[in-house]
């Protein structure tokens, strides 16, 4: 099984999930994707190979050490659905041999191109193959590189039994992309005393910290009258909604900030004179500066109360998850580990903080230490990604190369 077929194999089926729905998964084609990993997983001759009604993917690779040898039971978990953000129906991989560090023209009809002005590190894969998009959809390797390395790790040590290992312990997880991966997933079914999520993007990424997140939901209440006697009157909820994001700190954008840097995001709005709804996320690293911004949010909220009326402003307020690295302090033999694997397989670790979230960071708090691998991709979400076909293939040498480090 080589990863790139496995991957291609993948990404032609459409798992999209969906924003805002009252079921789980959001949508029932995830689960064809899932079947088909049931199926694989069996045949490769997995044990306790089980999909439940969720849609989450279970299997185990019995440990084939000595019984007196004991050794932790290592996870590697993947999701299976794209982002709604982009089409991932009818995808059409094209595998670019030998890139030459020129532009890449996706879609000639539609003047899609990935270039080097935009994408600048893609000079760095001159010579490798990229598998990239026909520039109308996105191209799925976010996270089903993931998928399709932890399967080719797996048929390597089932097919293999020579290939000394513990326990190992595998998991596809739906809805991972609308924030809802970890709501279901079985820990203590899983079986793993720890697990790392295959779900970065360049080769070589490591990550045990992302952000603190919360969502809030401000609802403005504003009052219509006829424009041309409203002197006195008129409460303009979009005008109101204006003021409201003009009083959060201008820098505290995601459009000006990186690494460690938290935010306000304004990620919708949409109404009317009458009634305007504004969608935050709320960003950071650091806990402290996290509660700061949402207090900060709220004293916005009661200051604008005060002064056009109680109720004028209602905020629904959420948190989504929090930052892992409090969970993986006490466990730091996972990230030694990833880096010397990487190391030792020939890849320098690039050992950054995670702008956004993952399933590993939701996990890591429900007991299950977590952090996240790279997988090779790049430009997720969009039409313009694309991912290496050697560092998908370098991807696997490192999980198994973590297999063999845990089972010493």
């Amino acid at each position: 099984m080589k990863v790139v077929d496995s991957f291609l194999r993948y990404v032609a089926m459409d798992t999209q999930s969906e924003e805002g729905t009252d079921c789980f998964p959001s949508t029932e084609k995830q689960k064809d994707l899932a079947r088909l990993l049931k199926d694989e997983l069996m045949c490769l001759g997995a044990s306790d190979v089980r999909m439940d009604d969720y849609g989450y993917v279970y299997a185990v690779i019995p440990s084939n050490l000595p019984e007196d040898k004991k050794v932790p039971a290592i996870g590697f978990i993947a999701h299976m659905d794209t982002a709604p953000a982009v089409s991932g129906k009818d995808v059409k991989p094209r595998i670019v041999k030998q890139y030459d560090g020129k532009d890449i023209v996706l879609n000639d009809t539609e003047n899609v191109v990935l270039s080097v002005k935009d994408f600048p590190e893609i000079i760095d894969y001159i010579g490798q193959d990229l598998i990239v998009t026909d520039g109308t959809t996105l191209l799925g390797a976010d996270d089903k590189a993931g998928v399709a390395e932890i399967m080719t790790m797996a048929e390597k040590l089932l097919t293999h039994p020579e290939i000394p290992h513990g326990k190992i312990c595998i998991g596809f997880t739906p809805d991972e992309e609308v924030g809802a991966g970890a709501d279901y997933f079985d820990v203590k079914g899983f079986g793993a005393d720890f697990a790392y999520t295959v779900d970065g993007d360049a080769l070589g990424s490591l990550e045990y910290e992302n952000f603190n997140a919360a969502g809030a939901k401000l609802t403005i209440h504003g009052r219509n009258v006829h424009p041309g006697s409203a002197k006195g009157k008129m409460k303009n909820a979009i005008l109101l909604g204006m003021e409201f994001q003009g009083m959060l700190p201008t820098f505290d954008n995601p459009m000006y900030t990186e690494g460690y840097e938290g935010f306000y995001h304004l990620d919708e709005m949409h109404g009317c004179v009458e009634e305007v709804v504004l969608e935050y996320i709320i960003r950071d690293h650091d806990m402290n500066k996290f509660l700061a911004k949402k207090e900060r949010f709220l004293k916005t909220v009661a200051f604008l109360n005060e002064k056009y009326g109680d109720g004028t402003f209602v905020v629904e307020m959420k948190d989504s998850y929090f930052n892992m690295k409090e969970q993986l302090r006490d466990h730091m033999h996972l990230v030694e580990n990833a880096k010397l694997a990487m190391k030792e397989v020939g890849v320098t670790p690039k050992v950054a903080p995670i702008r956004g979230g993952t399933d590993g960071a939701r996990l890591s708090y429900m007991g299950l230490p977590c952090p996240n691998l790279c997988t090779g991709g790049h430009n997720f979400h969009g039409k313009y990604e694309y991912i290496c076909v050697q560092s998908m293939e370098k991807t696997v040498e490192i999980l198994l190369k973590i297999v063999e480090l845990y089972s010493k």
